[in-house]
This record gives C-alpha cells, sequence and structure tokens, in this order.
C-alpha cells in the first residue's frame, strides 16, 4: 500500500502543474505570432499552403522584407506612425495629467459633475462622433494632414480617469511638504504627482501608443494622399499591389508588430506598484 505525498512533494507537484499550464497557455498565445514570422520567411518558391501545415520555412529567406521596402514607400509609412503615435502619447501625457490633477486634489464647484462628464465621453463610441470629426477637421483646413490624425487622440477620457485615481492615491503628506519648499500648485503637480504616478503614466503611454499606431479607420477617412499615409493604411495597399501575396502581407504585419513589442519591453521594468516611493526620493 503506497504512502501519500507529503506536504512539499504536494507543493511541488502542484507548482509543476501550475507551471504546464501557463507555459501552454504562453505557447498557444504565440502561436499566431509565430505564424506570422514563419511566413514571412518563407522563399518564393516555397509552398506556404502546405498540409499538413509547416511552421518552420523549409527554405529561410528575407525576400519578403527585401521586396516590401523595395516595392512600397514602407520607411515613410513607418516615419509618419511614428510621429502621429509619439506627439499623441505626448500629448496625452501632458494634457490628461493636468486635467486630472484638479478633479484629483482642487476642490471647486461642480468638479463632480465635471468627472461624471467626462467619464461619460468613454461610453460613446467612435462612429457617434466620427462625422462631426471629420466636419471639424475640413473647417479647420486640417484635412489631409497629419495633425488630423493626432488631434483627435490629444486627450483621452480614460487617460484622464486613470491619472486623476492615480494622484487620488499619492499622500497628502507630499503635497503639504511641497507647499511648504513653496512650490505652487504647477510645481507639486511637476514634482510630486508626475513622479508619484510614473507606472500609470507608462500604462498610458503604452495603450495611446498601441491604439494609435494600430487605427485603421480615422486615417482611411481623413487621408487621401499615400505619403501620408500610416502603416495600417500602407498594409492594407499589399492586397491590391501584390495579388495578395501573403508573405509581404506576413512580414508587412510582423514589422508593424515590432514597434509595440518593443516598447512593451524597454518599458515593462518601470511599471511598478511603488511608485509612489519615486516622489518622496525626489
Amino acid at each position: 500500500m503506497s504512502l501519500p505525498a507529503s506536504g512539499p512533494q504536494r507543493s511541488l507537484a502542484a507548482t509543476a502543474i501550475q507551471l504546464a499550464a501557463l507555459l501552454l497557455t504562453a505557447l498557444l498565445m504565440l502561436l499566431p505570432l509565430l505564424w506570422l514570422v514563419s511566413t514571412s520567411l518563407k522563399g518564393p518558391g516555397e509552398n506556404i499552403f502546405t498540409s499538413p501545415p509547416a511552421l518552420l520555412p523549409a527554405q529561410p529567406s528575407l525576400a519578403a522584407y527585401r521586396q516590401l521596402f523595395a516595392a512600397n514607400p514602407m520607411a515613410t509609412y513607418l516615419l509618419n506612425s511614428t510621429i502621429v503615435s509619439g506627439l499623441a502619447v505626448l500629448a496625452n501625457l501632458l494634457f490628461c495629467s493636468l486635467a486630472a490633477y484638479p478633479l484629483a486634489r482642487l476642490s471647486f464647484r461642480g468638479r463632480g459633475l465635471v468627472l461624471a462628464l467626462v467619464v461619460a465621453t468613454i461610453l460613446i463610441p467612435f462612429q457617434v462622433v466620427m462625422i462631426p470629426l471629420y466636419l471639424l477637421m475640413v473647417q479647420l483646413g486640417l484635412r489631409n494632414t497629419l495633425w488630423a490624425l493626432i488631434l483627435p487622440q490629444a486627450a483621452t477620457a480614460f487617460g484622464i480617469f486613470l491619472l486623476r485615481q492615480s494622484f487620488l492615491g499619492v499622500p497628502l503628506e507630499l503635497e503639504e511638504a511641497a507647499r511648504i519648499d513653496g512650490c505652487t500648485p504647477v510645481g507639486t503637480w511637476w514634482n510630486v504627482m508626475i513622479p508619484a504616478a510614473r507606472a500609470d503614466l507608462i500604462t498610458l503611454a503604452m495603450f495611446v501608443f498601441i491604439g494609435t499606431w494600430s487605427d485603421f479607420l480615422w486615417p482611411l477617412i481623413i487621408l487621401d494622399d499615400p505619403s501620408l499615409y500610416t502603416l495600417p493604411l500602407g498594409l492594407q495597399q499589399l492586397s491590391s499591389s501584390f495579388s495578395l501575396d501573403w508573405r509581404l502581407v506576413a512580414a508587412g504585419s510582423v514589422i508593424s508588430i515590432l514597434p509595440v513589442l518593443l516598447l512593451f519591453v524597454l518599458l515593462q521594468r518601470y511599471i511598478l506598484p511603488s511608485a509612489t516611493a519615486d516622489a518622496v526620493k525626489g
């Protein structure tokens, strides 16, 4: 008769099962990305529709990437997307934090109503404001410009609400110490609130960058000049330019994903639960 497993053995077995389940889940999540990379690396003479499907390319080649940049202004698309996404992120961090600080810390009549109206706009889908926003851009003379892509993303209700909640978690003692040192409200916002909300600021930056970088509908509506196309619009052209060559489509998709992955890898270590400690150090 076998003896029941001891406590440490059961704990080790449970940990192994959890680790195996996590690895399997991670593999399932990464499988579409791996398949995309594999398709982009398959040579021109290789059949990408084999049965059963082959994950590893039999003839690895960078021909799809070379053809993609040779026959398309991919560098222009990348530059446009970088400009739009970068300026949208900077504008969000500035304007959302400036709007969130008084909603979190300053007392004034109607503060609750203002916050409720801001949060209520999150429930309004973009399709509802799309036509009025288009007419506004036309009246401002911004149609067919990159500014028409940046200004609608310059501030978001989600960003204001997120940073307000972050500012509410900053101890009042830090603000009082800043006032004793002679800080103005703007100085308190810059020297206390911004360092304390670093994790949420980085989170907001990632959300705005990903949303702006991958936006397709609004650039499609507001832009006609191909020299101003962002990367999603440029990738859409591949279906007509190359009769839907899936190697090129996969290569373009990989290129569009790489900046997002790089941004996440670079910024994830700054998203820490002890962000308030940074304000104390500052």
